[in-house]
């Protein structure tokens, strides 16, 4: 599907829960998503300031720049929302990517590794913001270990 064209559902199927990210501005925050993490466009819907984002490893999410309408009341979300894990095979791909666009990561690359009852479970981590100040964990899998 070309970036321009309305698309269709996810190729990867309908994720259970997907984040809806409202942004200041849709071009810029299309532009982090897809040329550095690495999601493409399932569809949009251009005069609704909507695009449906996913990942071919099935990671899903929606971007929306709210339009302001005349009398309406202000928008109410002008602070970053949320914080979001994006589980990867590898982080190279997308590290090279931030490194490529000089996109500041906040930390990492970094090992780092949390016990998960009787074992530990190690992960590949950077922490970045998305151009609205949402903050986003990349991630991929080192292993396990007994403690």
């Amino acid at each position: 599907m070309d970036d321009f064209g309305y698309g269709k559902p996810p190729e990867t199927g309908w994720a259970k829960m997907v984040t809806e990210l409202y942004v200041h501005d849709l071009a810029v925050s299309h532009r982090f998503w897809v040329d550095i993490i690495g999601f493409r466009i399932a569809y949009q819907r251009p005069g609704e300031r909507f695009m449906y984002l996913e990942r071919p490893d099935g990671a899903q999410v929606m971007l929306y720049q709210p339009v302001a309408h005349p009398g309406a009341a202000p928008d109410p979300v002008s602070q970053p929302r949320c914080m979001m894990q994006l589980f990867v095979d590898t982080i190279d791909p997308i590290t090279e990517a931030l490194e490529s666009h000089r996109w500041p990561v906040l930390r990492g690359p970094e090992d780092v590794w949390r016990r998960w009852g009787d074992r530990l479970g190690g992960k590949r981590e950077i922490r970045l913001s998305d151009p609205d100040g949402n903050l986003l964990l990349i991630a991929e899998d080192i292993g396990e270990r007994a403690l």
